[in-house]
């Protein structure tokens, strides 16, 4: 289906990988030029994105690429180096982005990393240990409670009384769908994993903490989308420069960018034998 402006994120395939910009959720924003209408998801999985030069289209040396997507509800520009190298027995993708401000004005903006996981039952989540609890941004049918609660990781307590450990992936008739966040991260809580010891793999998440200070979970076991049809079973580790998927909803972690100025962040992807 041709992804356009208006589309719902769930109205396309809701799967991959996407770039969360300016925001996650969709919202009304107001800026020095106005009120501007934020879709679902952001901007950029509903763009294509454009090789920077001609050698991002081929295979070089490096195994290197370099796509640009272009926002519009902001004049906000992405790049996204990408980067394949061979660490020991397993794989590494290094990510470079940067974000340049291409307008007159100074524009609001937030960004998270979106990949979805595919996961099955008993693949396990991994985060720092010094990780005791998280914010949660929204449970589906409330099970672990409301949107702001404090959520402890790993064993939660459910509405009912009774406990789970949120590590663990579990079938997709579970029908969980869940969001939560953790930080502001110092730099030894800068990675996240997801194991899955049936085939003794793991993804391993690393980020820089100074500049992207939160890590959103999106823990989905058959619960979302709402409408019939089929469901997501997987898991994003999401670095984030938020706490909260709406850029609506303003706080300390709140980033303005300058007409003409840029920012700058690392994302590293390590597929590593257990």
């Amino acid at each position: 289906m041709p992804r356009t402006r208006a589309m719902t994120f769930d109205a396309g395939d809701a799967s991959g990988w996407d770039e969360c910009l300016p925001s996650v959720a969709a919202c009304r924003v107001e800026t020095e030029e106005g009120v501007a209408e934020i879709p679902d998801h952001g901007d950029l999985w509903r763009v294509e994105w454009r090789p920077k030069d001609q050698r991002s289209l081929v295979r070089d040396k490096t195994d290197a690429a370099a796509l640009v997507g272009e926002c519009f509800s902001f004049p906000l520009e992405l790049e996204r180096r990408m980067e394949l190298v061979e660490v020991g027995e397993g794989w590494r993708l290094k990510l470079q982005y940067r974000l340049k401000n291409t307008g007159s004005k100074s524009v609001p903006w937030s960004w998270a990393a979106h990949p979805l996981f595919a996961v099955e039952e008993g693949d396990r989540i991994v985060l720092p240990e010094s990780i005791q609890s998280l914010r949660l941004e929204g449970s589906g049918s409330g099970r672990l409670g409301k949107n702001d609660d404090t959520v402890a990781w790993p064993m939660a307590r459910l509405k009912d009384g009774s406990q789970v450990d949120l590590r663990i992936a579990v079938a997709k008739e579970s029908r969980i769908g869940d969001k939560l966040f953790a930080g502001p991260l110092n730099a030894s809580e800068n990675w996240c994993a997801l194991e899955r010891p049936s085939a003794g793999v793991r993804i391993r998440v690393t980020f820089d903490a100074e500049a992207t200070p939160y890590l959103g979970l999106w823990i989905c076991y058959g619960g979302w989308p709402e409408r019939p049809g089929p469901k997501q079973v997987c898991v994003a580790l999401e670095p984030s420069t938020s706490p909260v998927d709406s850029l609506a909803a303003t706080g300390p972690w709140s980033r303005v960018l300058g007409p003409g100025d840029s920012f700058n962040w690392p994302m590293e992807v390590d597929l590593e034998l257990m």
